[in-house]
C-alpha cells in the first residue's frame, strides 16, 4: 500500500533537505490535582453535566532530525456523577500501517477525596489493551480504576509519527464541557501550515514566538583505510527558525447532538492546520504541496491503494455482466449492477476513501470497506462501457467538507458518479442495503464529491444537491363514536427517503415494534391491521394501509375531545429548549399533507373549533396551513407543512424555536364536541 501521495515520505524529504474575560489557563503538571478541583460538584459553566474536561493539553513539535512529529498529551477530567463513567473509558487511535506512528510513555490514574485526604489509583499497565481496528489502524484501550463520583481521572502519553506532512485537527469543544483546551506547535520554517479556525468564541490565549534552531545532516563516511570498517562522519549544518505558536480556549461548552444537528465535526470548535507548502534548506521557491483538486485527483489515480484498484478483475465478474449486456438500457443496467453488488457483498461498517484489502479479495469474501464495495460496483459498470467515474465523499457523520482545503483526508468514502446528460445522473452507494440508484444517498446530501477520470486524468467537483422536496402523504377516514372511541382507516404515502427509512426500520424491528412507532407508544390507539402496498417497488412511492381505533382521552358524558395529528412524524416538538448551541440541519426538503375526515356522532355539535390559519417565516423557508372546518356532518381536516431550506445556524434558532412553538400548538389543539 502506497500513501506516499498523502504522507510525505520522511526519507525522501530528508534527501531533500539535504538537496470573554477568563482567567488565563496556568500550567498545572501531570500528578498535580488541586484541592478545589476535587471538591467540585459541578460544572461552573454548564451545570447539569455528568463530566467536565479539566484540562486539556496538546504539545506538537519535531524532532531534532526533523524526521518525525512528536505530541505529547495531557488531558484531565471531572466525573460528577455515575453518568459521566463514561468519560472514564479512553480509546486512542493511531496508525499501525508500516508503524507509521507510536503511542510510548503512556500514564494514567484516578484521583478519589477520602476522608480529606487524595487517594490515587495508578492504570495497571495489564488493563492497557492494543487491538487492530483495521490493516492501517491500531487503538490503545483502557479504563480508569476505581471510578466514582466526584473523582478525576488524568492520563498523558507520548505519539511519535513517522511523517512530517500531517497534524491533527485540534477540536477545542468536545461532547462534555471543557475548562481549558490548549494547541502548542513548534513548526519548522521549511514548512508552511496554514491555520483554519473554527472558533465562536474567542481565544484567551495565543502568542507566536521564533526560536532559531540548526540541522545537522550526515553527507558521508570518511574511511580510515583500504580495509578498515572505521570511519568518521561528516555533516553540513543548515540553520532555520521554529515558529512556536499557542492557541488557548477556556469554558467551552459542550457539543450535544440531536437528530437535527448535522454531525460533531461541523459544529463543534476547531483547528485545522493544512500543509500547503515546503522548501528544501538553502532553496528559494517553496514547492507546492496542497494545489488544486485536479492535483489531489491526480494523487488519487496513482495511488496503489485507489486508482490501481479501478482495473482489477473479479471473480465471475462475467456472469453478472453478461445478464446486464442483455437489458436493453444503461439505465436497467445500472438498477441490474447496482443492485447485485449491492445483495451481494456486506458493508464492514468501515469508511474510508481508500482500499484496505483491495477490490479483488473484498469480492472474493463479500465484505469489504465503503470503499472496497463501490469500486467493485465501478469496475462491474465500466466492463459494460457505461460512463461511471469513481468519486471520493464525505459521510454526514464525518462532516461537511471545505472546498477551499484541497485535501483527499477530508473525505471518508468513495462511491460511483455516472453522469447521464447535463440534466440528470445517478450518485451510486452500494453499501446501504436500503438505497436506492435512482436515489441521492441521505447521508452525503448538501455537500459535494471529487470525481476522477483516469482515462482522460481529468477532476472535478460534483455537488450533491437534492432540489425536490420529499412529500408525504397521510389520509385518514374516520368514524367518532358516542362513547368517545374513534374507529377508521388511515393510509401513508412515503417517498423517497421517507420510503426507504419506513421499509428499514419495519424490516429490522419487525411488525410489532414498528407499529407501536407508528401509535407513538400512545395506548389509547390501537392498529388491528396494518398491509404494505410497492414494498418491492423502488419506482412508486410506499404505502401503508392501516385499521384502527382511538379512545379519546379526557371524553366525559357531555363532551368528546380530539387531536386530529394522528400518524405524522409530528407528534413531538424537537426545540423545546430556549437557546441551542448546534446548527438545525433536515437534511432535505419535505412537504407533509395530512388529510383527514372525521363523521360526527349521533347527538353531538361541534362547541370548540380551532380557526383555519396559515404561517410562515420571515425568508418563507417553512410555511404552516391549518384548515378545519364542518361539512355535512363531518369534520374535514387539513394540515400542510413544507420546507424550503435544508439547514439553518444555531445564530437563527430563535426564530426555529417560536415558529415551532406555535406550529406545535396548532398541530396539537383539540376539537371540543358537546353532546345536546
Amino acid at each position: 500500500m502506497n500513501k506516499s501521495f498523502t504522507l510525505l515520505s520522511i526519507l525522501a524529504f530528508a534527501a531533500t533537505i539535504a538537496k470573554s474575560q477568563t482567567p488565563v489557563y496556568q500550567d498545572q503538571p501531570y500528578g498535580k490535582i488541586d484541592k478545589e478541583d476535587l471538591e467540585m460538584t459541578s460544572c461552573d459553566f454548564e451545570k447539569d453535566a455528568n463530566a467536565e474536561v479539566l484540562l486539556d493539553i496538546s504539545n506538537i513539535y519535531y524532532s531534532d532530525d526533523l524526521k518525525t512529529v512528536v505530541n505529547d498529551v495531557h488531558r484531565r477530567i471531572k466525573i460528577f456523577n455515575i453518568n459521566g463513567n463514561s468519560s472514564a473509558d479512553i480509546r486512542i487511535p493511531y496508525i499501525s500501517y508500516q508503524k507509521k506512528e507510536n503511542i510510548t510513555g503512556l500514564e494514567a490514574e484516578t484521583i478519589n477525596m477520602v476522608d480529606g485526604q487524595t487517594e490515587i489509583t495508578k492504570l495497571d499497565k495489564k488493563s492497557i489493551y492494543n487491538t487492530a481496528v483495521d490493516q492501517l489502524r491500531n487503538e490503545i484501550t483502557f479504563t480508569l480504576p476505581d471510578i466514582k463520583p466526584g473523582c478525576i481521572i488524568e492520563f498523558k502519553y507520548k505519539s511519535t509519527s513517522l511523517y512530517n506532512a500531517a497534524i491533527p485537527n485540534w477540536y477545542f469543544q468536545e461532547t462534555i464541557p471543557v475548562r481549558y483546551s490548549e494547541l502548542k506547535t513548534a513548526i519548522p520554517d521549511l514548512l508552511y501550515f496554514r491555520p483554519q479556525l473554527r472558533i465562536f468564541q474567542p481565544l484567551v490565549k495565543h502568542t507566536v514566538s521564533v526560536e532559531a534552531q540548526v540541522l545537522k545532516v550526515m553527507t558521508h563516511i570518511v574511511q580510515m583505510g583500504s580495509s578498515s570498517m572505521t570511519g568518521s562522519q561528516e555533516t553540513d549544518t543548515y540553520n532555520y527558525n521554529n515558529r512556536c505558536e499557542v492557541w488557548g480556549m477556556a469554558n467551552i461548552p459542550s457539543v450535544r447532538a440531536d437528530a437535527y444537528m448535522s454531525s460533531f465535526a461541523d459544529n463543534a470548535e476547531r483547528l485545522s492546520l493544512d500543509l500547503v507548502s515546503f522548501k528544501p534548506i538553502g532553496g528559494i521557491v517553496a514547492d507546492n504541496i496542497s494545489g488544486t483538486w485536479a492535483r489531489v485527483g491526480g494523487d488519487l489515480i496513482d495511488a496503489e491503494d485507489f486508482g490501481s484498484q479501478l482495473n482489477r478483475t473479479l471473480n465471475d465478474e462475467d456472469v453478472i455482466t453478461g445478464r446486464a449486456a442483455l437489458l436493453k438500457s444503461n439505465d436497467e443496467k445500472v438498477a441490474f449492477v447496482f443492485n447485485e453488488v449491492k445483495n451481494a457483498m456486506k458493508w464492514n461498517g468501515i469508511d474510508r476513501w481508500y482500499t484496505i484489502d483491495g477490490t479483488h479479495k473484498a469480492w472474493e469474501n463479500k465484505s469489504g470497506n465503503s470503499t472496497e464495495i463501490n469500486l467493485c460496483l465501478y469496475h462491474l459498470l465500466r466492463q459494460l462501457k457505461i460512463e461511471a467515474y469513481p468519486m471520493v465523499v464525505s459521510t454526514r457523520g464525518n462532516g461537511r467538507p471545505d472546498p477551499w482545503r484541497t485535501s483527499v483526508w477530508q473525505f471518508n468514502r468513495t462511491i460511483v458518479y455516472v453522469p447521464i446528460d447535463t440534466n440528470k445522473s445517478y450518485i451510486l452507494d452500494a453499501t446501504g442495503k436500503y438505497n436506492l440508484y435512482n436515489e441521492l444517498p441521505a447521508e452525503l446530501l448538501n455537500s459535494f464529491g471529487l470525481y476522477v477520470n483516469k482515462s482522460k486524468k481529468t477532476y472535478d467537483t460534483v455537488s450533491i444537491k437534492k432540489d425536490l422536496p420529499v412529500r408525504q402523504v397521510v389520509l385518514i377516514n374516520a368514524e367518532i363514536k358516542p362513547g368517545g372511541k374513534v374507529e377508521g382507516t388511515a393510509q401513508i404515502s412515503s417517498a423517497s427517503y421517507d420510503r426507504m427509512n419506513a421499509i428499514e426500520r419495519y424490516k429490522r424491528d419487525g411488525e410489532e415494534k414498528y407499529i407501536n412507532y407508528l401509535r407513538h407508544d400512545d395506548n389509547n390507539l390501537k392498529i388491528s391491521s396494518l398491509k404494505f402496498d410497492n414494498m418491492e417497488v423502488d419506482s412508486l412511492p410506499l404505502t401503508q394501509n392501516m385499521t384502527f381505533n382511538l379512545d379519546l382521552a379526557g371524553t366525559d358524558e357531555n363532551y368528546i375531545y380530539l387531536n386530529p395529528n394522528l400518524f405524522t412524524p409530528l407528534k413531538t416538538n424537537p426545540f423545546l429548549s430556549e437557546n441551542r448551541l448546534t446548527d438545525i440541519y433536515f437534511g432535505f426538503l419535505r412537504n407533509y399533507s395530512i388529510n383527514s375526515v372525521y363523521k360526527l356522532p349521533a347527538g353531538y355539535k361541534v362547541d370548540a373549533l380551532p380557526k383555519s390559519v396559515s404561517m410562515v417565516m420571515p425568508d418563507k423557508s417553512i410555511s404552516f396551513k391549518r384548515v378545519i372546518a364542518e361539512q355535512d356532518g363531518s369534520l374535514l381536516v387539513h394540515f400542510i407543512i413544507n420546507y424550503t431550506r435544508t439547514a439553518f445556524s444555531a445564530g437563527e434558532y430563535a426564530g426555529i424555536h417560536d415558529f415551532y412553538k406555535k406550529m406545535y400548538e396548532m398541530l396539537n389543539e383539540q376539537i371540543v364536541l358537546k353532546k345536546g
